[in-house]
Order: C-alpha cells, then structure tokens, then sequence
C-alpha cells in the first residue's frame, strides 16, 4: 500500500538546490521534471527475513517500460537506513537485505508511538526522465521482547498494623519496547499468600503501575516477610512474561508489652553472703522489634531507698546482686518489686522476696571453672557436642573437715552434676544426651550447695546451644505427582515445590535447583520454588516426565534433600485417524462368495483412550459393500459380476472417539478381475437353420463366409478360436477354417451339387477349462434355389455329421489323403434330378408361359428367403463391421 502525492514547498526547495548541483549535466531537465517529485509510503513489520518484498516503486508510479532508454533507479548515497534495504536498480523493486530490522534498535526514542521510519531518496535516471522519489517506509511492531524489571528483586515495606485495603506502589516498573498492546499490560503475583492482592493504574503518560493492597491483617511476630514472584505480562499472542522477587517486609509497630518469665521469685540469703554475689535474674520478653522490643529494669517507687542501695538491679540485665552487708539483727525479709518498662507500654511486675539466714559459721563457697566457653555467666557449646560432654567443675569450699555438704542440680533438660572420681568437694557438670538447638536453645541451671545446718548457697549458670547445620532441608511431598494437558502454552506454571529447614540463620535458608536428569524445558526459581514448563508438551511425543529436584540449604557443608516430580500429560483428540495407506487398491476375482473378506483397512489414532478409537464406515457404496467397524475388514454383501460393473471406488471414513471427534478419509478401488465364465456367442449366422447359395463353378480359395463371436470375458478369457469338427456332405476338405478370425474358404472344387453342413466350434483360451459354443454353417451348393421346401427338409434332418478336422488348438485342418464317404443321401438327390429334368422337359413346350413366372416368382421368394451369406464380400465386410461394433457396445 502506498500514497503519492506533490511536495510541500519546503521540499520543493530541496530539489531546486539539487538542480543547481546538476545544472552543468542537465539543468533543462532538472527545471522541467522537479515538479513530477513523489513521495510514496510503505509499510512492513520489523524482523522480516532477507528478500521479502517491500513494494514496486516503477509500478505504484505507473511508468511505462517500454521507453528507450530504459529507466534506472538509483540511490545516491548510502545513509545508515540503506542498509537495510536492497534496490533493483531496473525493476525498482525493494526487498529486505540480510540485515534484519529490529524496531527497538532503529528508533530507540520512539516510545510515544509517532511511527518508526526508514526514509529513502531514490533517484530516477537517465537525465531526461530524473525524478526524486521519497521513499518512506513505516516499521510495524511486532511482539518480540518480553516485559523486564529494572531490578531482580523488589523491596516492599509495610507496616504491621497497616488497614485493610491499603495500597502500595511498586515502583519498579517492568519495562517493554514493545508498543501498543505488545507492550505490559497486566501484573500478577505467583503467590499472594492469601494476604495481598495487585491492582494496576495507567497514569496520564499510559504508563502502568502496579499497586501491592493488603487484603488480611498483617502481624509481624507471626510472619516477618513474605516473598513471592510478580509476572508482568504484554499484550502478544502468545503472551510474553517478565518475573522479579517481590520482598514484602513487614516491619514492626509497638504493639505488644514486656511480660515477665516468672512473677514471683524467692531467693535464701544467708547473712555472711559476701559483696557483689548474684542473688537473681530477672527476664521479661517483648515479641516486638529493635527499639519497640527494649526492656529496661527498675524498682518500684514502693521499694524504700535504703533497699535499693542494698541490692543492686541491672537495668539492663536485669540481675541482682547483693551492694552491701546484711545486718541480719535489722531486717531479715525484704520484698523487691521490679518494674519491666516497655516503650508506650504499662510496666510489668515482677516480685523477689529475699529470706536472711542468719548465720553462725560461714557459709560453703562455690568456685566454678568452666571447660565449655562461657561470657559473664553464660556458657556456650555447640548442639553436635555428644553426650556426656563437659561443661563446668565445680568446687565447694569454707568447709570443715567433718561437714557433710549435699551438691545437686536444679532445672530441667540433659544435664547433670556428679562428684569426680574420687576427688573430695569436686563436682562435674556434664550433659547426659545429645543436644538439640532446633529444639531448646537456652537452658538456666542452677548448682545448690547446702551444708548440715541447711545453710543454701545458689550458683546459676545459663547455657546457650551453638545452632549447626545439622538439618537438610525436608520436602512437603517426597514425591510430587502432576497432571497437565498436552498442548498447553508456554511458560505454564505446574506447582510451587516447598521445603524447610529448622536450622538459623543462613543455615535454614532453601534454593531450589533441578536434577541432572531434569528436561531442559523445566524451570524451577531458585527461591520461590515455582516449578514452570517452557514450552508446548505432546503426549503423542512423550507422556510421562520423571525428574528430581533438590532443596539445598546454605550452611557449612551444605545439606540438601530431593523430591521426585512426576508430570503425566494428559491427552488431548488433536490427532486424526491415519491410514497407513493413501489409498488402498484390492484385486478381487469375479464371483467372490458374498460376505468374503477383500481386504482389511489398517487405521491408526497416536491418541489415547476413547481419543483413539477409532470406527470406520463407507460413506457411499454401502448398499453393495460392508466393513467391520472394529477389524476394518471389507465385504461386499453379494457375489460381484465383472461384466455388469469391473471396478468400484469406494470413499472410507475413520472418526475417533474423542470430542469433538476428528476424522479422516481413504479412497479404495476394488478391481474385479475376470474369471473365464462366459463361453462365446456366435453373431454370425445368426442360426442352425440359414443357409448360403453356393454356385458350383466357385474357384477354390475363395473367401465364403466368416463366423462371427464374441465374449464377454477379458483377457485370455476373450481370445476366441474357430475350428470346423464335423462336416456333412461333399468332399473331405472341401472347406477350411481360419481359427482367429472365423474366415469360411473354399478349398476344394465343388464336384456335388446339393446341401453341405460345417459345425463349427467357436472356444475361447480360459483357464482352467476353455469355454465354448457351436454353430451350424450350411451352404447349398447349386445354381439356383428351385425347392425351398426341399432344402428346409434337408437342414431340419437329423443326421451324422462326420469329423472335419482336428481342434482348433492343433493347427488348422489341410487336405491330406483320407477319404471321407458322400453323404448316404446322395443317390436320391441324383434320382431327384433326373426327375425334375424329365418333367420339366416333357411340360416345357406346354407351360413356358407359366414356368416363365413361376420361376420369377421362385426368385423373388429365394431374395427374401436367403440369409446374408449370399452377399457379396464387399457386402459381407461391412456385415461384420457392423456385428463388431454391436459387439464392442
């Protein structure tokens, strides 16, 4: 398509200084062919393969070709768009060259739709005929680059008290060259975890944004974060698909208050407890985070000051120690409120009721010495210690020889305290099982020394378990069984794979990654575990795909675990039912018994189930022929006759079982071939009772007569042979037969006069057993016929009829020197004659007149009487003509 039309004045002006350029070679016709400038306009879309046509540029402007000299078309100089077109510099014609036409890198600019443009000047030549052509060529998109996030993963933060319906732009647009609907169109979230869903905005510039809205409650001590992957998806056929991870943090609010582990604690002081030792700890937990999640420690306003300095409360720890002496004559109780204070949060209250023990002796000392590594109180060992691992010794001291001092262990989970071997005051804590940080991670112990006069000394000792990678990652489902229809589009998503792993930190972090035995055409994202296929599936090609995929965790050494995937595609009815052969062909004898099997049509379905199965039927034809739907075997319900119809066509149609079903057609052509059921039919004479007039003078070697047959049968079946097998009258030999064409010739001089009769056999070549039929050829053999009467009597009489001649077969009969008998009526014709003589002598004088008639009476009755073997040859061949032709029809 194309459209011309005259320069504006501002190109007008572009051609007159190209004419000054060219005044010195033609400035006349520069002047008078500048106004016939043209532009014309084309368009193709981008990506076109080298040598497709782009337009004609002598036909759109109808030059006529016939012009000496003829026109040439030329570009005058090589501009960066030239090279992507090629010019026949005769025809005009434009193609594409071997570079392809990218739209995108061509008009990187052109974004806002104005239209991509190659422009082309093109110069007509010779002088006398210049023209400036403007070629335009419009650059049509095409969907051929898929929607990309400037960033692999968005971050997203979001309040956890955010309100319902709450909206959040994701403002890392996905970005497509493409325009128009080829272009984002819609986004999508691969998972929204039944919390969030996406909306999308076009702005004025129509540039889409995608909107994250809340659509449950959000709570961060419940779920911290949550990722997912978002789809941008265009416009094309098919569509195309960009993905990035979407990172949904949700941060925190101050939402929750410190509460305290225990409310009420009681602790024994003996009264000689020195400066500094740990009396308590206090621990209040906030679920929240960072600054929202800081507890501070105090003692209440009802805690008298003198207390206070009396024991020491860390506000940050929360521990208490003992800043003073006890006077145990003062006070022996003393009742400690703290106050766990949260931001914005009432405080929570926690009691320590401290008992003085007075005492009269010292008290046991404790001194430990820790073997695992241990930081202000607090020990650490790793949860793959084995059993039976030590922790701490212990040594009681300030005790006399004679006091008996009882050492235990108070607090739950695999620890104990024993004496070691046979050391005095030396106690090993030690664990008694494996530990487990996914578990327990924190442990507080307590070592208690009591001495005969119950004096109690607490050592509190907490232990911290080291998490290790000791964990792989564990699959949902050890096995994953799916199901998707074949012809599915590309990039389908199949399921989302999830495994997790109770180990911290990095250690519980899962990728996922696909088995060695995976098809290419599987992709699974390494963080989300989304499980895609690339491209169509055929169940016909491949109908179950077995793969593994591995969870693997990020610790040191790595540890992962395996899933089997097993992908059934399930059928579809996109096959048709297929012969194996274009058209069949089946060569049937004639006569076949009816319900006889022809011939089996094999048919063939690549789909499964009632996909596959396939019925046949005869859509014409079917009166005469049947087929067994199921076997595909072909039965005609009669016996077929070669000479009423040789050949049938027959049009087979295969429907399958599927819906809606699909079909196929096949072409068979039963050809029946000839059986020798037919015998010859004589058409020449026409009967046992004709006769010919023969003259006696007839020279031998003349041609008589000609038997002639036919047969309805083919072949060899048809091919007739004429044989003489007996005779009557006249001499042996008298008469020979040509055995292909039935030719009756005189052989012999004719020396008797009256009636002569040859049988004559008429066979054909069949197989096995020839066929044939018999005539009877009489001739009667005088000048004239006087008694008809007399001869119809002779060829009614039945009589022998001697052998002439062998069969047909052995060659055709000759004279040889075997006599054969006259016929034994012989003497009566001889007496017959005279008599007729004498008489007709004896009246001749007195009935001339009425002989004369009579005899020309005699002669008209003999014309009609006479069959045509009293013809002439002439006549006798265009006879047989005719009889051939009658035949043939």
């Amino acid at each position: 398509m194309f459209n011309s039309k005259h320069l504006s004045l501002r190109q007008k002006g572009g051609i007159w200084g190209l004419c000054i350029l060219l005044l010195y070679t033609s400035p006349l016709s520069c002047f008078a062919n500048f106004s016939q400038a043209k532009e014309l306009i084309y368009k193709i879309k981008e990506g076109l393969p080298r040598g497709t046509f782009i337009g004609a540029i002598a036909v759109d402007l109808n030059l006529d070709f016939t012009v000496e000299p003829p026109f040439i078309f030329n570009l005058p100089q090589k501009k960066v768009s030239d090279q992507y077109v090629n010019l026949n510099n005769t025809t005009g014609e434009l193609y594409t060259s071997a570079t392809e036409i990218d739209r995108e890198t061509l008009c990187p600019d052109n974004s806002g739709g104005r239209g991509c443009i190659l422009s082309l000047d093109v110069f007509l030549l010779p002088q006398q005929y210049f023209q400036l052509i403007k070629v335009k060529i419009y650059i049509e998109d095409v969907n051929d680059n898929r929607p990309k996030f400037p960033v692999d993963e968005i971050c997203i933060s979001v309040p956890e008290n955010t309100p319902i319906n709450a909206r959040y732009a994701v403002e890392h647009s996905a970005v497509d060259p493409d325009l128009g609907l080829h272009g984002v169109q819609t986004y999508w979230l691969v998972n929204d975890f039944g919390m969030f869903t996406l909306d999308v905005e076009e702005n004025e510039g129509g540039e889409l944004t995608p909107f994250l809205i809340v659509t449950e409650a959000l709570d961060r001590e419940t779920q911290a974060e949550y990722i997912t992957d978002i789809i941008a998806e265009d416009g094309g056929t098919p569509p195309l698909l960009g993905a990035a991870t979407l990172k949904i943090v949700i941060t925190d609010v101050n939402d929750n208050c410190p509460r305290f582990t225990e409310s009420q604690i009681n602790v024994t002081l003996h009264g000689n407890t020195t400066k500094g030792a740990h009396l308590a700890r206090l621990h209040a937990f906030d679920p929240d985070l960072g600054a929202n999640a800081q507890i501070s420690y105090a003692y209440s306003e009802r805690v008298p000051r003198e207390t206070r300095s009396l024991f020491h409360l860390d506000r940050i720890t929360g521990v208490i120690k003992l800043a003073g002496k006890i006077d145990t004559g003062t006070n022996t109780f003393y009742k400690l409120t703290i106050l766990a204070n949260g931001p914005g949060c009432i405080p929570a209250v926690a009691t320590v009721s401290v008992y003085i023990i007075k005492v009269v002796t010292g008290p046991p000392a404790v001194v430990p010495r820790y073997i695992a590594s241990e930081k202000d109180g607090v020990v650490t060992i790793k949860e793959s210690e084995p059993a039976f691992s030590p922790i701490a010794f212990f040594t009681v001291k300030n005790i006399d020889l004679n006091q008996r001092v009882d050492c235990h262990l108070e607090g739950t989970g695999p620890f104990r305290l024993v004496p070691y071997q046979l050391f005095k005051n030396e106690y090993l804590l030690e664990t008694t099982e494996p530990l487990d940080y996914e578990k327990t991670q924190e442990y507080e112990l307590i070592v208690v020394v009591r001495n005969h006069r119950d004096l109690v000394i607490k050592t509190f000792v907490k232990v911290q378990i080291l998490d290790e990678n000791d964990n792989a990652p564990m699959f949902q489902q050890s096995l994953v069984k799916l199901s998707l229809e074949e012809n599915n589009s590309p990039n389908t998503f199949l399921t989302q794979l999830q495994a997790s792993d109770p180990d911290s930190e990095s250690r519980g972090d899962v990728i996922y990654l696909l088995g060695g035995d995976a098809p290419e055409i599987f992709v699974v994202d390494r963080v989300t575990g989304v499980l895609t296929v690339t491209s169509s599936l055929d169940r016909e090609e491949k109908e179950t795909y077995r793969f593994i995929v591995r969870a693997v965790d990020q610790g040191t050494p790595r540890r992962e675990s395996i899933a089997t995937v097993v992908l059934t595609v399930e059928d579809r009815n996109d096959n048709s039912p297929r012969f194996i052969n274009k058209d069949f062909t089946f060569f049937v004898p004639e006569n076949f018994p009816g319900y006889g099997e022809i011939g089996v049509l094999s048919v063939t379905d690549a789909d499964a189930g009632e996909n596959g199965w396939v019925a046949l039927s005869i859509l014409n034809g079917s009166d005469i022929f049947m087929i067994d739907t199921g076997r595909g075997a072909l039965r005609a319900k009669t016996s077929l006759d070669r000479e009423q119809q040789g050949t049938y066509q027959l049009w087979i149609e295969a429907i399958d079982g599927g819906e809606p079903a699909l079909s196929s057609v096949t072409m068979v052509t039963v050809l029946l071939l000839d059986v020798n059921d037919n015998p010859p039919i004589v058409l020449f004479p026409q009967s046992n009772q004709s006769y010919m007039l023969v003259l006696p003078n007839t020279v031998p070697g003349t041609s008589i007569t000609e038997v002639y047959a036919v047969d309805k049968d083919t072949g060899m079946n048809a091919v007739i042979a004429y044989s003489i097998i007996k005779r009557k009258g006249g001499e042996p030999g008298s008469f020979a037969i040509d055995s292909e064409t039935g030719n009756i010739t005189l052989k012999r001089e004719l020396i008797n006069r009256g009636l002569y009769s040859l049988l004559v056999k008429v066979s054909d070549h069949g197989q096995p057993e020839p066929l044939y039929s018999t005539v009877m050829v009489n001739f009667f053999v005088n000048e004239t016929v006087s008694n008809e009467s007399y001869i119809q009597s002779l060829l009614t009489r039945e009589a022998d009829i001697e052998v002439e001649e062998r069969p047909w077969y052995v060659g055709q009969m000759t004279d040889g020197p075997e006599r054969y008998e006259l016929f034994p009526c012989q003497p009566v014709l001889i007496a017959l004659s005279v008599t007729c003589l004498g008489l007709f002598f004896s009246v001749v004088t007195l009935t001339s007149y009425i002989c004369c008639k009579r005899y020309k009476k005699q002669r008209k009755k003999r014309s009609e009487v006479e069959i045509p073997l009293k013809m002439k040859n002439d006549s006798m061949q265009v006879v047989n003509k005719r009889l051939r032709q009658i035949s043939n029809i």
